[in-house]
């Protein structure tokens, strides 16, 4: 019986852990692919539309029927997970540094809980917050003793994108929650990219026709793949499936593991090196997502 327990309860933990790993080789394969090849939001609609049709062809299969009074919040979720989610983070990316960008997003799980305490009436506790702060100072760790960064006048709007990015994805990830306790994951995702689709194809189609294909060597090819199957498909499936058993708090405060896991494939590829200041961020960013996912799941709530 224990044992059982452990394993459902384990499962979401590791979906979400290998959705961030995606997440953590993406920063270094999608930046091969975009401008150059291909534009921003011409890359965007490739990303929803690619996997909104792996989504389809699975769900087709395994249809569940949907409520036509849950379709408005599946259009709300559509917008704030995928549409204003996806295209104020790379508008705002080209206005900033990656550095301001990663500092800033270190705020999503604090609008996750603030939000959280809104809208489902969840109690703010002090472990929460002591784990999120924990991991707010591991991710910085990374970030600030690495690179340099500047908040000012010329990144000022491209800085508050990148934090509408944060908000919108942390909205998402809050209003999901009623409707991962009435459908399956795969139901849930799949009509939030749909809607997702129709928000993003004015946006992307203009670029998408400017794509030169024929300029695609195999590696493109391939990188291009990973970006639409990988962070886009697999990426949020596992994250909703985590959603489905985890509260939200928990799913954002594994952003934090992505600093750290870029760091640790930069390492393994020979491009950087181990030190104190790695294996305290770890220390901590580890200490702080226990910390948070010692609440109780959404089922026992």
């Amino acid at each position: 019986m224990k044992l059982s327990l452990m394993n459902s309860n384990l499962k979401p933990h590791l979906a979400v852990l290998g959705a961030n790993i995606i997440y953590g080789l993406n920063y270094t394969i999608a930046k091969d692919v975009m401008p150059e090849y291909i534009p921003p939001f011409g890359f965007i609609f490739c990303r929803v539309a690619g996997a909104l049709l792996l989504f389809w062809s699975i769900f087709a299969f395994n249809y569940e029927k949907i409520a036509k009074k849950d379709l408005l919040l599946l259009a709300v979720c559509g917008f704030f997970g995928v549409a204003a989610n996806q295209l104020m983070f790379f508008y705002g990316l080209n206005l900033t540094t990656p550095i301001n960008a990663g500092i800033i997003m270190t705020s999503n799980p604090i609008l996750v809980l603030i939000a959280s305490a809104i809208i489902l009436k969840n109690k703010i506790t002090i472990t929460k917050v002591g784990g999120i702060a924990l991991g707010i100072v591991g991710a910085l760790l990374l970030l600030l003793f690495k690179n340099n960064f500047s908040f000012g006048s010329e990144t000022i709007v491209g800085d508050v994108f990148i934090f509408l990015n944060a908000m919108s994805y942390g909205t998402y990830l809050v209003i999901a929650v009623p409707l991962m306790k009435k459908y399956k994951p795969l139901t849930v995702i799949t009509w939030v990219f749909t809607f997702g689709l129709i928000y993003v194809l004015p946006f992307g189609v203009t670029e998408f026709t400017e794509i030169a294909w024929s300029t695609f060597s195999t590696t493109i090819w391939l990188e291009f793949a990973f970006v639409i199957i990988c962070t886009t498909f697999f990426a949020y499936l596992l994250n909703i499936y985590g959603l489905k058993n985890l509260n939200p708090s928990t799913v954002s405060t594994y952003i934090y593991l992505q600093p750290l896991l870029a760091a640790a494939f930069a390492i393994w590829v020979g491009k950087d090196s181990l030190d104190w200041i790695k294996i305290v961020a770890a220390i901590l960013i580890f200490s702080g997502v226990y910390l948070v996912s010692k609440t109780k799941s959404l089922k026992s709530q």
